[in-house]
């Protein structure tokens, strides 16, 4: 198995960034209602403002959780403890982790 430390901050980054994306995408959004003379609750032309924004946010959300995964991950890594199931303390199967290199818990207890 290649040092997880190098997918962990890969990952890391990608979410820093994604973030970051997102979070502007969202700013732009919000522009764009503050600009708005129409109603885009009934506006008939396809998604409205708002569902771009809850999609936005749900995207947001989901690399805010990842980026807090990762973290703990590297904190297991610094304590000596990755690779170890959090519930059983078994080892995690090396697949899993090459899959899902932040995964705290093995198969039998995701």
């Amino acid at each position: 198995m290649e040092d997880p430390r190098v997918a962990l901050v890969a990952e890391r980054a990608r979410n820093e960034r994604l973030l970051a994306d997102v979070e502007r995408s969202m700013q732009d959004v919000s522009d764009a209602r503050l600009d708005a003379n129409s109603d885009d609750e009934h506006d008939p032309e396809g998604a409205t403002l708002a569902w771009e924004r809850g999609s936005l946010g749900a995207v947001r959300d989901a690399a805010r959780d990842r980026l807090r995964l990762v973290d703990a991950a590297l904190a297991r890594l610094d304590s000596g403890t990755y690779g170890r199931c959090a519930v059983g303390g078994e080892p995690i199967p090396e697949a899993r982790l090459a899959a899902v290199p932040w995964a705290e818990t093995c198969v039998a207890h995701a």
